[in-house]
């Protein structure tokens, strides 16, 4: 089992907690200006509105494609619950943001005890406000959710594994973990299939540690089994009802051999990359032409934007180049940088059997495996001052952009283009007003 260096004891600084208080703010206030009338943010709001206003079990999440859906109460629970805690329209982006501030910061607590020598307050700024993991953690779409469980479950999966783990989690709890992530990810995003081959070798390389004697192995086995059945148990209502063939609600169809995807390979690995780096481009407009439109609109953020984007391109190729790099001040290096490897070759080799494209937010949830091999890429050049200087720019940067985008879409994307619609809805109890679920869907 690789060491680490010792952790320094964590003080309980003020100023630490009212960092992260202000950026559980700016999280929260970003994904409230974010878009929600674009049709599969709205499909997923209705999925929980539903089940606030009429009370019936949401036996399904959400919409993979034309008559498939993902089974499981979780979409739904998530998004109606907080309702009734408390009837505002803000109420299930409070929720999303505790869970996705909560995920992101317990894996920049990991991140900090694996790299002791790396600053804390660059990993928690990073991790909370790069741009994959503020605008696709912070508003209501069913991606959104994953991060939550993609954050235990690689935490879980990198100290099961014998050769990765440091000891900082209980053998017993990495693996409840992992069971725990990999149903919670299940019931949001058909992407959690990527998860199964991680679980299949972590259990592989405990049985291998243990020469495959089973009275070792079963607290570790049955730990993993209670995490699977801990958030699995909101499926078994959906199985239930519809039974096992119509309660998978299609999802084999999902699978299909996908010659066309071959040749996506530098595609997949560059906005895998981009996950941990800042991506600016994606975000502002899906053409060359619209995101200059935006910059002319908005001409006060250019600057911090082609700042935050270049530094963001040398960002990418610094994690590509940094997989060649043999000498590492961290002894797990190695094995760290065959992790990120051998994920994006799974990712790359999943599509090949997949009915879409290579699309960046479908792969989201190995978010952590990317930023931890960007941490381990970066850790060498922590102790420079230039490497300490850029960093500020980059985060200062790129938060000031990210507010100015909140504030542009505030009028035109966001709830608060029509809230009182949103309002009417909740208080009559009629999800209609707010929109109608597709019509081949089984909830």
């Amino acid at each position: 089992m690789p060491k680490t260096a010792p952790h320094p004891r964590f003080q309980a600084r003020p100023w630490f907690f009212a960092g992260l208080g202000a950026l559980f703010l700016l999280r929260l206030a970003y994904g409230l200006c974010s878009e929600i009338w674009f049709i599969d943010q709205r499909q997923i709001y209705l999925i929980g509105l539903k089940f606030y206003c009429t009370g019936s079990w949401p036996y399904f999440g959400a919409d993979v494609a034309p008559h498939i859906q993902l089974p499981g109460a979780l979409q739904g629970l998530a998004v109606g619950l907080p309702l009734y805690l408390c009837p505002l329209p803000e109420a299930p982006y409070i929720l999303l943001n505790l869970l996705s501030f909560a995920g992101l910061a317990f894996f920049a607590w990991y991140c900090s005890r694996r790299l002791p020598g790396f600053p804390r307050w660059l990993l928690y700024a990073w991790l909370l406000t790069a741009p994959w993991a503020l605008a696709w953690s912070t508003n209501i779409d069913n991606d959104s959710y994953v991060i939550f469980g993609s954050c235990l479950f690689f935490a879980g999966f990198l100290e099961a594994v014998p050769a990765l783990g440091l000891g900082l989690i209980p053998a017993r709890l990495a693996n409840f973990m992992m069971g725990f992530g990999l149903f919670w990810n299940a019931q949001f995003h058909m992407s959690y299939v990527v998860l199964i081959p991680f679980v299949l070798y972590a259990v592989y390389s405990q049985a291998s540690s243990f020469r495959f004697k089973p009275k070792p192995l079963f607290p570790r086995i049955s730990a993993l089994a209670l995490g699977c059945f801990s958030t699995g148990l909101f499926t078994l209502p959906t199985f239930l009802h519809y039974g096992l063939s119509q309660g998978t609600g299609g999802a084999a169809n999902a699978v299909a051999f996908n010659p066309e995807n071959f040749l996506g390979f530098f595609t997949v690995l560059a906005r895998f990359l981009s996950l941990a780096s800042c991506e600016i481009p994606r975000f502002i407009g899906a053409h060359t032409a619209d995101r200059l439109e935006f910059l002319r609109e908005n001409g006060w953020l250019a600057p911090f934007a082609v700042v935050a984007g270049a530094l963001g391109i040398v960002q990418a190729l610094a994690l590509l180049a940094g997989w060649f790099r043999r000498k590492h001040p961290q002894k797990d290096w190695p094995s760290v940088k065959r992790l990120a490897l051998a994920t994006f070759l799974l990712i790359y080799g999943s599509f090949l059997f997949a009915i879409k494209a290579p699309a960046a937010h479908t792969y989201y949830l190995t978010l952590p495996i990317a930023m931890l091999y960007g941490f381990y890429v970066f850790s060498p050049w922590v102790s420079k001052k230039w490497f300490l200087n850029l960093a500020k720019v980059l985060v200062v940067c790129n938060i000031l952009f990210q507010a100015g985008l909140a504030a542009h879409n505030f009028k035109a994307k966001s709830l608060y283009k029509d809230r009182a619609l949103f309002v009417t809805a909740i208080q009559q109890k009629d999800y209609h007003l707010l929109g109608e679920r597709r019509p081949d869907t089984l909830y």
